[in-house]
This record gives C-alpha cells, sequence and structure tokens, in this order.
C-alpha cells in the first residue's frame, strides 16, 4: 500500500484545522518528511495550493481515489516537532486556524513570495553539477521539486552538508557574503611554484608561505590580508597564477550594528549576589538541574537585579549543555538589557525582534536552527524560536500588554512560555515589580512560586515621590504643564549637572482642534478618533490609521476662523520647557522622533554620554532602562489612563508610575519623584506614592470580585466588523443567539455593543464580551461560530475571536 501524508493546506476562502489526505508517489517517498512544506492539488480543476506535512501515515484501505503530493518545497522540516506541537496546540486555545499559527513561527522569508536557491557550498561529484546544476553552482528549487530522482540526490547532498538552501524574498535578501579565499595546489605544488619566482618577488614568497598554512580551508580575504600584511593585488596575482581561488563566504548580518559587536575573550563576569538574589538563583537552578518546569514569579523592586538573577540562571542552563530563552517586551525600548545579555555570553547570543530586516532575521533564525546560538533575547514573537533543549525560559516585565498579540493568532507570550517549559521540563521565571494581577494571584495560591527581591542592590531606599494637585496649580499659577515644584526640581538638577526624566503619555503637538464657533472637533475620515495636531511635520495625524491631512485655517463646519487647539502633547511640551529652561539640553523620545532605524538606541546613548540635561518622552521612556546620572522623574499628567473605558485601566496606571519612578536614584544619587495630576486621591497614583504593590493589588482584586473581572473570571471577546454598520451590528446579532442556546446558566453575555472606538480604518466594529468561570460547552462552540464565519452568511465580515483580551476598547 502507498503511504499517506496528512497535511494542512493553505486556501485562505476555506480555511479549516482538520488536516486533509493525500498519498504520496513512491517516488516521493523518502523526500517527505513532517514539517516540510509541499504543493497539492485542492479542490476539482486544476487548482494547486502550498501546505505543511503534519503527520505520515501507513494506509490500510480507504474509499474512492487519493491525490498526490505534486512537490516538496523543503529539503528539511521548516517546523520541528515541538513547533508542529505547539501549533496546534495554539490553534486550539486561541481559536484560531492552523495554518496561521504555523506560519505564526516561521520567518518572514518563509512566509512571503521567496526564491528558493539550492547553492553548493563544497565539492560535489562532476556528473551531479553538470546533469543537475548544469555547470553552474546554484538553481533554483522550483525548478526540480517536482523531481523526486533530483530531490534524492539534493537530499543526500544537504545531508553531507555540499548544498544549503537559501531563501531570497522579492527585496533580494540573502545570505550575505564576503570574498574568501582557498588554496588551489597542495604543499609540494606551492613549493614548486616558488622556484619559478624573481629573487626579489618577496611579496609572492610570502603569500606562497600562508597558503601553505591554510591548505583544504577558506579563509576571508580580509582576514588574509591582516594575517600576512599582503595588499589585495598580490592575491589577485596569486589567483592569475592559479595558486588559489576565490570563493563566497557566508558571514552573518549583526542585528545590533557595529556598536554591540562583542569580543568574546573579554565578556563580563557575573556579579555578587545579595541574598535575596542568592536564593532566588538556588532555587531557579534548582529546577534547571531537576528538570521541573515550575513557574516561578519573581517580583523584584525597580533597581533589585533581577537581571543578574536571569544571567546567572542562564548560566547554569547552559553549563548543562541546555538552551535559554529570554522575552523583553520590546527589545527597542531595552537595548541596556540586551547588550548586558551579550556583555555576559558573546557569539551564543541570538537577537529576534520585528525592527530586524528580512536579511538580519534570516541570519539570526538560521544560528539558532542550527545550534549555533544557544541564548535568544527578542520580543514576544521569539517564543517561537526554534532552540533544542531548553534549559530555561524567561519573561522579563511579565504584566506587559505587548506579551498580548493583537491579530491571529492571538496567543499570550506568558501562556506559550508555559507550554514550552513543560514539552522541555525547563523552569519559566516570570519577572516584574509590578506583576500582573492574575501572575500575582496564582502565586498566593501557590500555582506559581513566589520568589521576592525587596531592595535594591544599591542599599538605596526607593525614591520619594511627591504627588503634585494640579487643579490647586492652575488656580495659583495658570495653565502651564509644569507645578512650581516640577520646575524647582529640574532647575536644581541644572545647577548640580545631574538629569532628570520626564514621562507624557500623548506624543504629538496637541490633542484635539475644537471650533470655539460651533463646538466642530477635526475628526479623522476612517476612524471615530480626533486627530492629533503634529507641528514638526505641520499636519494633523490619526495615530490608529495614519490618515494625514493639512492643519485647517477655518473650521471645515462653519467656516469660523476661532479654531484652538486642546491637551497636549511632547512636542508641545519640549516647546514650553525650552521657554521655560532655555538652558536645558532636551531629547524627546516619541514615535516621531523614533521612526528610523537604530534611533532609540542612539537617542539612549546620547542621554547616557550626557548630551542632554532632561529626556522627554512618552511611556517608552519608562521601562528597563538604568542611568546613574539621573536623580529626578516628573510624570506631567498621570491620568491620561485612567478615564479609558477599561477595567485595566487602574492597574495599568500603577504599573506604569511605578517603573517610571523606579528610573530615579539607581546609582549612589538620591533620587526624587514628582507626580502630577488632577486625581490625587484615586487609590492607583496614591499606592504609587507609598510604593506599595501589596496594598494596590488588594484594593484592586476587590473591585475585580465585585465585577467579576480577571482573575475571578475568564474572558473572551467576539468582534465583528464591516464597512457598513447594519451588517456588523446583524452578524453580532446572530452571534449572540447561537451563544445564548448553547453556553451554561452561569456564564454572563456582555452586548451586542458598539466597541468604545466604533469605527477604525473605514469598518465599524460590534463587539460581545463572556465572563465564565467553567463552561464546558464553550469552547466547541466558539469553534463552530468561527467555522460558521467561513459560510456565506457573514460575506464581507470579519470575525474574530480573542481569548483573555487586554483591553476591551
Amino acid at each position: 500500500m502507498p503511504e499517506l501524508a496528512q497535511v494542512i493546506v493553505d486556501v485562505p476562502t476555506m480555511q479549516t484545522n482538520q488536516p486533509y489526505t493525500y498519498q504520496i508517489p513512491a517516488t516521493l517517498e523518502k523526500q517527505i518528511q513532517v514539517g516540510v512544506r509541499v504543493v497539492v492539488p485542492f479542490g476539482n480543476g486544476s487548482r494547486t495550493v502550498q501546505g505543511f506535512v503534519v503527520a505520515l501515515d501507513q494506509a490500510t484501505s480507504y474509499d474512492g481515489e487519493l491525490k498526490k503530493i505534486q512537490a516538496v518545497m523543503d529539503l528539511q522540516p521548516v517546523v520541528n516537532n515541538e513547533l508542529l506541537a505547539l501549533s496546534k496546540w495554539l490553534a486550539d486555545t486561541t481559536y484560531s486556524f492552523w495554518i496561521s499559527c504555523l506560519y505564526t513561527m516561521l520567518p518572514n522569508l518563509l512566509k512571503a513570495k521567496t526564491s528558493r536557491i539550492v547553492r553548493i557550498i563544497d565539492d560535489v561529484d562532476e556528473q551531479v553539477a553538470f546533469d543537475i546544476f548544469h555547470g553552474r553552482d546554484e538553481l533554483e528549487m522550483a525548478a526540480v521539486q517536482d523531481k523526486p530522482a533530483i530531490l534524492s540526490t539534493l537530499l543526500k547532498l544537504q545531508r553531507a552538508g555540499k548544498i544549503t538552501i537559501d531563501y531570497q524574498v522579492e527585496n533580494r535578501a540573502r545570505a550575505k557574503t564576503v570574498t574568501g579565499i582557498s588554496p588551489l595546489l597542495d604543499f609540494e605544488q606551492l613549493e614548486e611554484e616558488r622556484t619559478s619566482l624573481h629573487p626579489n618577488a618577496h611579496a609572492q614568497n610570502r603569500l606562497i608561505s600562508y597558503l601553505q598554512t591554510i591548505l583544504g580551508q577558506v579563509v576571508k580575504l580580509k582576514d588574509a590580508e591582516h594575517a600576512t600584511g599582503l595588499k589585495a593585488t598580490t592575491f589577485n596575482q596569486g589567483q592569475k597564477k592559479g595558486w588559489l581561488k576565490k570563493v563566497p563566504v557566508e558571514v552573518y548580518r549583526n542585528p545590533l550594528g557595529v556598536q554591540a559587536s562583542v569580543d568574546d575573550q573579554h565578556l563580563d563576569s557575573p556579579l555578587h549576589l545579595n541574598a535575596e538574589q542568592q536564593l532566588a538563583v538556588n532555587e531557579i537552578n534548582a529546577a534547571i538541574d531537576k528538570h521541573d518546569s515550575q513557574t516561578f514569579l519573581l517580583q523584584g523592586v525597580t533597581g533589585s537585579g533581577k537581571t543578574e538573577v536571569y544571567l546567572q540562571a542562564i548560566a547554569n542552563a547552559l553549563k548543562q549543555g541546555k538552551t535559554a530563552l529570554m522575552l523583553v517586551p520590546e527589545i527597542s525600548l531595552t537595548p541596556q538589557i540586551v547588550n548586558r545579555v551579550r556583555r555576559r555570553f558573546g557569539s551564543k547570543v541570538a537577537v529576534l525582534h520585528s525592527s530586524l530586516s528580512n536579511g538580519e532575521r534570516y541570519d539570526e533564525w538560521r544560528r539558532i536552527e542550527r545550534g549555533e546560538a544557544q541564548v535568544v533575547v527578542g520580543a514576544r514573537s521569539a517564543i517561537f524560536a526554534p532552540l533544542k533543549n531548553l534549559g530555561i525560559i524567561i519573561l522579563d516585565e511579565e504584566h506587559e500588554s505587548s506579551y498580548k498579540q493583537d491579530e491571529s493568532p492571538r496567543y499570550h507570550a506568558r501562556e506559550v512560555a508555559k507550554w514550552r517549559g513543560n514539552y522541555n521540563n525547563a523552569p519559566v521565571v516570570l519577572g516584574s515589580a509590578t506583576p500582573s494581577l492574575e501572575s500575582r494571584a496564582r502565586a498566593i495560591k501557590k500555582v506559581y512560586h513566589l520568589l521576592r527581591l525587596e531592595h535594591r542592590v544599591n542599599k538605596q531606599p526607593l525614591p520619594p515621590i511627591k504627588v503634585v494637585d494640579m487643579r490647586e496649580e492652575v488656580k495659583k499659577y495658570g495653565e502651564s504643564n509644569f507645578s512650581h515644584s516640577l520646575l524647582e526640581k529640574l532647575d536644581q538638577r541644572l545647577q548640580k549637572r545631574e538629569q532628570s526624566i520626564l514621562m507624557l503619555n500623548r506624543r504629538g503637538f496637541s490633542s484635539f482642534m475644537m471650533c470655539r464657533d460651533c463646538g466642530t472637533v477635526l475628526k479623522c475620515p476612517n476612524c471615530d478618533i480626533s486627530l492629533t495636531l503634529h507641528m514638526d511635520t505641520h499636519t494633523m495625524k490619526c495615530h490608529y490609521c495614519g490618515h494625514e491631512e493639512p492643519i485647517p485655517y477655518e473650521c471645515p463646519s462653519c467656516h469660523s476662523r476661532k479654531i484652538r487647539y486642546y491637551g497636549t502633547g511632547t512636542e508641545k511640551v519640549e516647546q514650553e520647557l525650552h521657554q521655560l529652561l532655555p538652558q536645558a539640553r532636551i531629547i524627546r523620545m516619541d514615535v516621531d522622533t523614533t521612526k528610523r532605524k537604530g534611533m532609540h538606541a542612539k537617542l539612549l546613548r546620547q542621554f547616557g554620554q550626557h548630551q542632554a540635561d532632561i529626556l522627554l518622552g512618552t511611556q517608552m521612556i519608562a521601562k528597563g532602562l538604568d542611568f546613574p546620572n539621573v536623580t529626578l522623574v516628573g510624570v506631567l499628567n498621570a491620568d491620561t489612563g485612567l478615564g479609558l473605558p477599561d477595567f485595566r485601566a487602574s492597574e495599568r496606571t500603577f504599573d506604569l508610575l511605578s517603573q517610571v519612578s523606579g528610573r530615579a536614584g539607581r546609582a549612589d544619587k538620591q533620587g526624587d519623584v514628582v507626580i502630577q495630576t488632577y486625581n490625587p486621591e484615586h487609590y492607583a497614583i496614591q499606592d504609587a506614592k507609598k510604593h506599595d504593590y501589596d496594598l494596590f493589588f488588594n484594593q484592586e482584586m476587590a473591585l475585580r470580585h465585585q465585577a467579576g473581572y480577571p482573575p475571578y473570571y475568564y474572558t473572551v471577546r467576539l468582534m465583528a466588523s464591516h464597512p457598513e454598520e447594519a451588517q456588523a451590528a446583524k452578524a453580532m446579532a446572530q452571534i449572540y443567539e447561537q451563544l445564548k442556546k448553547g453556553i451554561s446558566s452561569s456564564t454572563i453575555i456582555l452586548g451586542p455593543t458598539p466597541r468604545a472606538i466604533a469605527r477604525m480604518k473605514r469598518r465599524y466594529y460590534y463587539q460581545i464580551v463572556i465572563k465564565y468561570k467553567q463552561d464546558p460547552q464553550l469552547h466547541n462552540l466558539l469553534f463552530e461560530i468561527l467555522h460558521d464565519t467561513q459560510s456565506h452568511g457573514y460575506k464581507d465580515v470579519q470575525i474574530s475571536i480573542d481569548p483573555d483580551p487586554q483591553y476591551f476598547m
């Protein structure tokens, strides 16, 4: 009986999590492996689609004639067994299609339309070189993927390390190469060549001696020039005389740029641990040693040395021949942490994040897959790095909402980390100064093992926080972004040549534009949101869809010229600061000033080198920064997030204030924090002032219990969108009826209602929020709804299902 393959196919209009069975032609039997991509016929016509082989079966008996796999796209699996099992679990828990989960795990070069180039990298048989490669050193895989005999030969060559596959996307991202040299003659032949040299040909003489030392090797031309002191022209002469050949040598791009290149000979040594840190390291190391997949919650105040705990635990995993994975919320915002990991472990570290070019990400992915990198540092998607034999997984700042993916599959990196920890029998460490309520509640119930770092490593107390009531300030001094107290402290820092950080959680010049005659607010034509004034580009911008238009000089409704700008943004604050403190050097950090690649790191480097006195920015400056000369932190408007229609608004405000306050006084100098607010009595602000996480946790948990929100309930959000509002509302009403019939009596449905921002990117959004403790029917019911959305009843309606949503807006 012929062998069969189970294939998940990529058919956008008819997605399913059910694999299709295909027959493996006898000629392809040895080439098909689980985890490779294949081309298969689909439907009645001559249509072919891509798919992933997810299982191999021995055929027993089946009815009818099975379609055959037409071609194999890869010589080796692009997803290993662990990632294949993870993708199936991910599809099941995030209400996603399996094919989307598989593609989520791959680098862009394997997702985009790519050419697959097979390259010769070592000597191959002359007949093979002539018959298959036609005398060239590369060929397109697509030209031979349906020719089993050739595939069989290529597979053998690949296993012998004589060829490699290079994925080229349309922008020509490919392996980066430099010129290398390799001797063509053996020792005696080179010695013979020496006898024919002119007595004065000293350079060529030296070249022959050098070639005799690198027989059988390929050396980069630059390295050869450096080692011999010879110029490129001498190597060109050697090539003409037939002594050496020039060959391309693959090199990896450095994803952190020249600044971050690390000399493996001069790596940083581990720091001395205090008693709290040592206890935490001992507990985590014991779990690594015992292959115990327990989850630790490392709760440590800002500046308590959590990073050093991570580094020493990683070192222990590496010592045992294991690998390590460390996630940070956004790499570009935490360059100091990434550089510390690089300085400790050198070339063993690979970096994965969205700001890398296709080529850089391709290089890093291959280094990990080939086992050349044992430590991976990255943002959310790095959780899928193809590391084998994981010994530890770390999520720094585990409370951050950026660990949750907004698009399908809507996974939370924390849950994926726990799955991989279980699979690899490796501990997972969740670190934060302000853990999410869900994680802290699990630690109280002993689901997670709580480790606490309650003191700063510099033995300094946490900085005192002064809360300024801006209502009183306005009465006394009039409208300003700066209280009298904050300005005084900023001036003191300038006198002492110390640095300050100012945070305002809004970019742009002004929040919105309003006509004072008719009350019209200038809105985005695509979204239900006001446009923000940006003076640097002289435009009004939508921060949701990117729409831009010129600043109007009259009201579009009544044509009055009485236009005023309300609210404030980083640009406006910078302008005001220049007027109030003309001697201050200011660096502004927001989405607008950090658009260009590498600008985050460049601005932070300038601030670290004291090229500025004040760092002004949005919440991107709240995390992971460690500048010894920063002794003042000012929060200009602590209320920005408090008024949002979201049950996590208070938690996010408390987290942000605690994080940004922790940037002050991290070295020997005492720090100071000023929080400006119009809601000084709010418990999130008062608890942040006292640096009292436990008090905040208890108050917030009581409110969550009363209102029936996580962690007391699980939540799921269903959303329907359509260019016409009536169609989105109708689809949600249909889903509501379907849910009502199938859920348990204790499950609560909120909605359907328009979303808080009801229109975005020209689509109207309606939503339902489900709250439940236990509902055995709900999982299957939601999958039923997901599959129903593929039918014609939901034409042009996009339906999404989001388990454990981070926002309800």
